[in-house]
């Protein structure tokens, strides 16, 4: 499910300070090291010789330099110098040097990308065993030193200069207004906001590739698990990554009757126990050992072993990752906190603005009506695994053997997927050459974890499917994963190579991926040939789509609260984070779950794995459930692919001018309340009509 882009873990914000000014915690930023008066005397001698230069432009890029020049860059007279002769003031010749720095920008973010994938491969896809280097080299950053260079070598002042960089609040004014030539300027004015030295990105680079192994590699045998009459549940060889395959088998068993219920309340089980890390550590990834989670206890043949909890391991890197985002704090420090980075300079969404959606939600009186209508389809209370109920769906009230063995017998292998890739977009409506073209940007990868898509950073290159298949052939889950998978590798395709220009490549954020993921995940069994018949899968579509936000938003405030504490209280062990971590995603469970559930004091919102691997990501999810449903309103009576590529070749403008375009309005999550209510009216006659 994740992209694994440094660049979108590490957005950085704007820095046009001009004096010291406080931090978090007291943290001083630096000070200028340009006097005032030369910055005023350089701006006076550039309007004096280009009378017709844009004013603004000029100004914003001299102050902004100035803002980043140090002593090591020259002195007052060597800037001065500097801007007189490296400022445009010619449309044409700004037009030419524009081109130059994209094309060459392109170049270098391409083949940095194409050296990380590549040195990520021994510990990322199933080519053997992993060797003890290949964590080390997937930990190399090759872009790490491309900020230090470019400001040494003076490439980035020149586009600071020329091109200056716009707050959020000043895209949002005057974003609506601007042509597609504005905007790439704009676009190419967020290149260079801040100068983070080498040895910081390179720290967060070997934390992010740590807390991505262990996680990677946090597997439970299931077909170890025993009850406490020592009988086991699941196949023999299941194996399941926390959180994802655990999440996703819980999912599948909603229609399996009693034995359904014991592993969902077995997988529960696990869940805690890896939150609350009492998990004995020797079980972790370890196909020799037998172990009940509902004891704690550990056996080897048979006979009970002496075991050792997990010595709060997921909460030691989830705090590392704290210490090196911090550290980059002094260097952004208009946006100075990592939730700043993420939110107003990752997003480009407020923080206060996202979580408001989201707590608007949760609070909403249909939130009660659902959770009521899952109880009476269950025909018993609500459980706390029922965050993750999946019995909307058209497949719920299939039978996972069947779709199992469909889904291997038509994927074997990495080919066979990424073979039918073209036919797969036929289905989804596009022309046969068009899904030809993008097919032939993509290839499929056989992964470690549950997978995740990895795009190119410059045309001509692929977008990586990196996707989880068993030696009998890709089950349904990993079919569900995929086929989510290549709807970001489609988006990465139309979003960087059917733009106007490369410095308008991408999307706003990773919300609008995710949205795009969703709906063609959606669309899985049909994929498959199988239609829904279900005269009320609108209604069943609009209450699942709702259900899954409300889930993944509590996750998300959890996130974020645990960041904020984080920084309210940045000496905390791990042992102090962990009871934070616990106690938080309690409090917002007894707030916004418990009294729909009618269960308090679980702490199951902290078992998702982004928290520690893929720090503050989560509320992309969420945020890229409420476009998808807006999204997908939109396209009904429509030609997906046409629209799709309309709406995604728009590339990278801020969240609600682009949402505007796409759909007419922005992000909100009235659309999804008002199609639950309609959908909660219509299935009133017959709540149980589908459950198992």
């Amino acid at each position: 499910m994740k992209k694994l882009f440094l660049a979108l873990l590490l957005p950085l914000s704007l820095v046009l300070t001009q004096c010291k000014q406080p931090g978090p915690a007291g943290q001083q930023t630096p000070v200028q090291f340009i006097k005032q008066v030369t910055v005023d005397s350089v701006m006076l001698k550039l309007s004096k010789q280009y009378t017709d230069a844009g004013k603004t432009r000029m100004e914003r890029g001299v102050r902004q330099c100035a803002a980043l020049w140090t002593a090591g860059d020259g002195n007052d007279q060597e800037f001065q110098a500097f801007c007189l002769k490296y400022f445009v003031n010619d449309p044409g010749k700004l037009d030419v040097l524009f081109q130059r720095i994209t094309d060459n920008i392109e170049s270098v973010n391409g083949h940095f990308n194409m050296i990380s994938l590549d040195l990520k491969r021994g510990m990322q896809l199933e080519i053997g065993d992993m060797l003890d280097v290949d964590p080390v080299f997937a930990a190399y950053e090759p872009g790490s030193h491309f900020n230090d260079d470019f400001f040494a070598n003076k490439l980035a002042f020149v586009t600071i200069l020329n091109f200056p960089s716009w707050t959020l609040k000043e895209k949002e004014e005057l974003g609506p207004k601007w042509t597609r030539h504005e905007w790439a300027y704009a676009r190419m004015g967020d290149q260079f906001t801040a100068r983070v030295p080498a040895d910081v990105n390179v720290k967060i680079a070997e934390a992010l590739t740590a807390a991505d192994n262990y996680i990677s590699n946090y597997n439970i045998y299931m077909g170890n698990l025993l009850d406490d009459q020592k009988k086991t549940h699941f196949a023999k060889d299941m194996k399941l990554i926390s959180h994802w395959n655990l999440r996703d088998e819980l999912k599948s068993n909603y229609n399996k009757t009693e034995e359904g219920l014991l592993k969902q309340k077995m997988i529960y089980q696990v869940m805690l126990r890896i939150i609350n890390q009492d998990i004995p550590g020797n079980v972790i990834n370890n196909p020799a050992l037998q172990w009940n989670p509902f004891t704690n206890k550990v056996f080897s043949n048979g006979s009970e072993v002496a075991n050792t909890a997990e010595p709060d391991t997921r909460y030691e890197f989830f705090l590392t990752n704290f210490k090196v985002m911090k550290a980059m704090d002094p260097f952004t420090p208009m946006n100075p906190t990592f939730i700043a980075r993420s939110f107003d300079g990752g997003m480009e969404l407020r923080q206060e603005q996202v979580e408001k959606l989201f707590t608007d939600l949760c609070s909403s009186p249909e939130v009660k009506q659902v959770g009521d209508l899952i109880s009476k389809r269950l025909g018993r209370p609500l459980l706390p695994f029922d965050i993750w109920y999946d019995g909307f769906k058209a497949r719920s009230s299939m039978n996972m053997e069947m779709l199992d063995k469909t889904t291997r017998a038509r994927y074997p292998d990495t080919k066979a997927f990424e073979a039918d890739i073209p036919n797969i977009l036929v289905k989804l409506g596009f022309k046969p050459e068009k899904a030809k073209e993008i097919a032939s940007h993509i290839t499929v990868d056989p992964a470690r974890g549950s997978g995740h898509a990895w795009g190119a950073q410059m045309k001509g290159d692929k977008n990586h499917l990196r996707t989880r298949i068993g030696r009998e052939g890709m089950d349904y889950k990993g079919y569900n994963i995929a086929v989510h998978e290549l709807g970001h590798n489609v988006e990465q395709t139309i979003s960087l190579n059917f733009v106007d220009n490369y410095m308008m490549q991408g999307v706003p954020n990773t919300a609008f991926t995710e949205a795009f993921a969703f709906t063609f995940q959606k669309h899985d069994l049909e994929l498959l040939g199988m239609k829904n018949t279900d005269p009320d899968k609108e209604a069943l579509a609009a209450i699942d789509n709702f259900w899954m936000s409300y889930e993944i938003m509590g996750v998300s405030l959890l996130d974020m609260k645990v960041w904020q504490w984080l920084y309210n209280n940045p000496g905390a062990s791990k042992k102090e984070l962990k009871e934070t971590v616990v106690k938080t995603a309690i409090e917002i469970w007894n707030q916004y779950y418990a009294p729909v559930f009618g269960v308090k004091d679980t702490p199951i919102l902290a078992i998702y794995s982004h928290m520690i691997d893929n720090p503050l990501y989560l509320s992309n999810y969420p945020v890229g459930h409420l476009i998808d449903f807006q999204l997908d309103q939109f396209f009904q009576g429509k030609n997906f692919a046409d629209e799709a590529i309309r709406i995604y070749s728009a590339g990278r403008l801020i969240p609600q001018v682009w949402m505007k375009n796409a759909v007419g309005s922005e992000i909100s999550i009235k659309p999804m309340l008002d199609a639950t209510d309609a959908g909660l009216k219509k299935l009133s006659a017959n709540p149980v009509s589908t459950a198992k």
